[in-house]
């Protein structure tokens, strides 16, 4: 029903900011989640990622949460992405979906997760322990 919160850029992410912008008097579920940068990928030590973004990148995850959005059991969406160089421990990404019910507020937040991943025009280097690194969802 209610786009609250979508934002690409290179300032941390504040979860609490998008759990409150989706929260409500008819929200009996919010449900938020954060993707954390971690120190491996399949078994290899990382250091530190970078992202990139296109310019249309905040302008295709409105869409997403657009259609999160229209659900009819999805009262409000609130979603962000940080590009620049991310240390570990980092918040990449958080998003939070308020409904009347939890099990719909995890689907739905399960779904903007999966969509954004899927379709945001935003690419990761990775920088591995050893000194390689790797492009990771480039076109």
């Amino acid at each position: 029903m209610s786009v609250t919160l979508v934002w690409v850029g290179d300032a941390p992410l504040d979860l609490a900011a998008h759990e409150a912008a989706v929260a409500g008097p008819r929200a009996g579920a919010v449900v938020s989640f954060q993707g954390v940068v971690r120190d491996h990928d399949h078994g290899r030590g990382v250091t530190l990622l970078e992202y990139e973004g296109h310019p249309s990148a905040e302008a295709v995850l409105r869409e997403v949460a657009a259609e999160i959005a229209a659900d009819p059991d999805v009262y409000a969406v609130a979603v962000s992405h940080r590009i620049g160089t991310l240390a570990i421990g980092d918040v990449a990404l958080v998003a939070a979906v308020s409904t009347a019910h939890r099990a719909a507020a995890f689907a739905a937040c399960g779904r903007l997760v999966d969509e954004a991943k899927a379709r945001l025009p935003i690419w990761k280097r990775q920088v591995f322990t050893d000194g390689a690194e790797e492009w990771v969802n480039c076109p």
